[in-house]
């Protein structure tokens, strides 16, 4: 899914058009130019920022954690379907940190980016639980998360934690519950 809005707005970006034009033209921009332009105006500028610096994989991810602390929506946004589409591990901890955006859409992309990374994420998004229960918003991207991974042989540890963030009071019940399951994980 791409980001809905300003994409085809006329360039208004301070970004050189050279750099703008080097993509896809088999000059490989810096991450550091492609970050900043993650900040354009322009919709199509962000779109081919991003799709480059998911081909850049793990060398894009730390300066696309620190793109997720930025003020403006879009960027991140942008920083976050980046991440979400990188899927590397070295991104859990930023992409749980996504799941408390004041913004929903950056919420539900960290969500997705944990889902993508698979089984390595189980473990440090139960101890979120664990640790930050009373978050409302981060119960519900957690639940997301462990909604599409409840599957094989994680049902019988996840479905209890599933059932407690859907019950009448999760803030006291899931902490208890997580830690159930992370002792669960342990016993693996």
């Amino acid at each position: 899914m791409e980001r809905p809005g300003n994409v085809n707005k006329t360039h208004t970006s301070t970004t050189p058009k050279e750099s703008i034009a080097s993509i896809g033209q088999g000059t490989k921009p810096t991450v550091k130019l492609l970050i900043s332009m993650l900040a354009s105006d322009d919709g199509i500028v962000r779109v081919k920022a991003r799709r480059q610096l998911v081909s850049y994989k793990a060398r894009a991810v730390s300066p696309l954690i620190k793109t997720l602390s930025d003020d403006r929506h879009w960027v991140r946004w942008e920083a976050a379907k980046a991440l979400s589409q990188i899927g590397n591990q070295r991104s859990i901890q930023a992409l749980l940190g996504a799941l408390v955006d004041r913004e929903f859409d950056v919420r539900w992309l960290a969500a997705e980016g944990l889902i993508r990374i698979g089984k390595k994420s189980i473990v440090p998004v139960l101890r979120a639980l664990v640790q930050h229960s009373d978050s409302h918003w981060l119960r519900e991207g957690i639940h997301h998360v462990l909604y599409d991974m409840n599957k094989g042989d994680l049902d019988k540890v996840l479905q209890p934690v599933l059932l407690a963030l859907e019950g009448s009071e999760p803030s006291l019940v899931v902490p208890l519950t997580a830690r159930a399951a992370l002792n669960a994980l342990k016993k693996v």
